[in-house]
């Protein structure tokens, strides 16, 4: 699963995300939990990018009671067309959640030790996303999941689902209309390259959803695992 993630890197999100007019992104954060405001990328229908704060964790467009409805912060890619709450979105409301790393937790007897995966180079990616708007409230609730994969061989260390990080060349085809068919949806939902991954030890202070700064992305060990 993807329970919390960063966005540290603000200079040149408009231009590596495309978007036609510049986005000011907010301050970096540190530790996005569900149910924050998080900027996403969507395609319009003339085909422009645009980026949106949407709320993590989907509130499906049918339902008319919102806040009887757990929020859905993951999809899990296998089974994006069976499921109801997903169904709609991945027709018609795909989108890129931007993003320069993610945490995943591994139990060390009663401990919960917090890691911290990025890009080898630091460099900001997106995840497959999909949103919906749900209007059965005042007002309309805009909002999204993270499409989750099988993990590479790194994440597998620490959980048995990663995010479905989209390779540059197919964050394009994820935003274009239409279903894709179920051989490209697979190929492009696919485990991310672990060798343009590292992996490391950091803070335990992460495990607290209120807490912010880059302190929470330092390593507490020496060097990184990437083997």
């Amino acid at each position: 699963m993807c329970g919390r993630f960063t966005i540290t890197l603000t200079v040149g999100f408009s231009e590596r995300f495309g978007l036609e007019e510049v986005y000011i992104p907010p301050a970096p954060r540190y530790n996005i939990a569900p149910s924050q405001p998080v900027p996403v990328i969507v395609s319009t229908r003339d085909g422009r990018r645009t980026a949106m704060e949407m709320t993590w964790g989907l509130t499906p467009s049918w339902a008319r009671d919102p806040s009887a409805v757990h929020p859905l912060i993951n999809a899990r890619a296998e089974s994006l067309p069976e499921r109801r709450a997903f169904r709609i979105p991945l027709e018609r409301h795909r989108c890129l959640v931007p993003a320069t790393g993610f945490y995943e937790w591994q139990s060390s007897g009663r401990r919960r030790i917090p890691y911290y995966i990025r890009r080898k180079d630091g460099d900001l990616f997106a995840f497959a996303g999909l949103f919906d708007i749900s209007r059965g409230g005042a007002p309309a609730i805009c909002s999204f999941s993270v499409v989750t994969t099988r993990p590479n061989t790194l994440v597998a260390r620490y959980h048995d689902r990663m995010p479905a990080i989209l390779r540059r060349e197919d964050e394009s085809r994820w935003l274009s209309p239409g279903v894709p068919d179920p051989a490209d949806l697979a190929a492009m939902l696919s485990p991310y390259p672990e060798e343009f991954l590292e992996a490391y030890q950091v803070p335990g202070a992460v495990n607290d959803p209120e807490r912010e700064g880059p302190d929470l992305i330092r390593s507490v060990r020496y060097g990184t695992l990437t083997d």
